[in-house]
């Protein structure tokens, strides 16, 4: 395999791409904030996500999770869903979103108290969350708090637009760590120092074990339990969830989820997950393929394991 090409030396066909990607974004910093969040909304459900699929797979991913909801429900959770994810994008970029949040989104929740207080005792701690209503508000109001967590991206192929990415990442709270390798020795390095580590867990995770999600099996991964295990840290569902006007949220800090084994609190996570899912159904980002694999023949053999898992956990009780 051959080496990547240093920066400097990115092909031009490479950062033409990168240009063109960022283009559509450099040009809504032209409007006011109260407009360019609301049109790139507008634009990503009524012509982009039409055009590239995405609204057929929410129509999808809803067929399978709740066959029950009527038409007319599910086009509006379809317009909903790809508008936030419009809006999550062109926050991500803009500047005055996280001074926004800062000032006007309120913190509720005990698992506040819970992260500070293991902060202030040199512990470490796990916020465990998902892609609905907006994570980088979330982070911001992580950050407000006096809580320092690391977070993980996943780096674009396209070299250029991540340098962008990475870059407005940043500028919202810090350290941020690049899903890899050398990503989790700084992870854990971080958890030793008694920091926090904020993880996404609601993606099909192929390393994952088919628990229970809207009825269906969806792989979910362990690991944010088996870190909150093997660290003695509280693991706490984060949510921070878009307010009708489309440009504000509100953050909760729920309940530590109880230590027992990393099954039983990965389930817990994807019911509490779910609850939240329910109540706030156009802010899930119901595009992703999270069902992909959970009931193909990856899903059969982690089923067998599962079942394993099951029958030890019962004979040590």
């Amino acid at each position: 395999m051959s080496e990547p090409s240093p920066p400097d030396r990115i092909p031009f066909a490479e950062r033409l791409v990168g240009f063109l990607l960022f283009l559509p974004v450099a040009l809504t910093r032209l409007l006011p904030y109260r407009w360019r969040v609301p049109f790139a909304g507008w634009f990503t459900s009524r012509i982009l996500a039409p055009l590239a699929g995405y609204s057929q797979r929410v129509r999808d991913n809803l067929a399978l999770a709740c066959p029950d909801l009527p038409k007319a429900e599910v086009e509006r959770i379809v317009l909903g869903v790809t508008n936030n994810a419009g809006r999550n994008m062109v926050e991500l970029y803009s500047p005055e979103f996280a001074p926004r949040v800062r000032e006007r989104m309120p913190v509720t929740g005990p698992g506040v108290k819970v992260l500070q207080d293991a902060r202030d005792e040199g512990r470490p701690g796990i916020i465990i969350s998902a892609h609905i209503g907006s994570f980088n508000a979330a982070r911001t109001g992580i950050a407000a708090q006096g809580i320092q967590s690391a977070s993980f991206y996943r780096p674009m192929t396209n070299r250029p637009f991540n340098a962008h990415y990475a870059a407005a990442m940043e500028r919202i709270s810090q350290p941020v760590i690049e899903q890899s390798r050398q990503g989790l020795v700084q992870m854990v390095r971080h958890l030793r120092k008694g920091g926090v580590v904020s993880i996404m867990n609601d993606l099909n995770t192929h390393d994952g074990l088919p628990l229970k999600f809207f009825g269906h099996p969806a792989l979910t991964s362990l690991s944010a339990a088996e870190l909150a295990l093997k660290y003695d840290a509280p693991l706490v569902p984060v949510w921070a969830l878009r307010e009708p006007n489309g440009l504000d949220f509100r953050m909760t800090f729920e309940d530590p989820i109880p230590h027992s084994d990393p099954l039983t609190m990965t389930r817990e996570f994807n019911c509490r997950l779910e609850a939240v899912v329910r109540e706030n159904m156009e802010q899930w980002f119901w595009i992703h393929r999270r069902w992909k694999d959970g009931a193909n023949w990856v899903g059969e053999m982690r089923a067998k394991e599962l079942e394993e898992m099951e029958r030890r956990l019962a004979e040590s009780r």
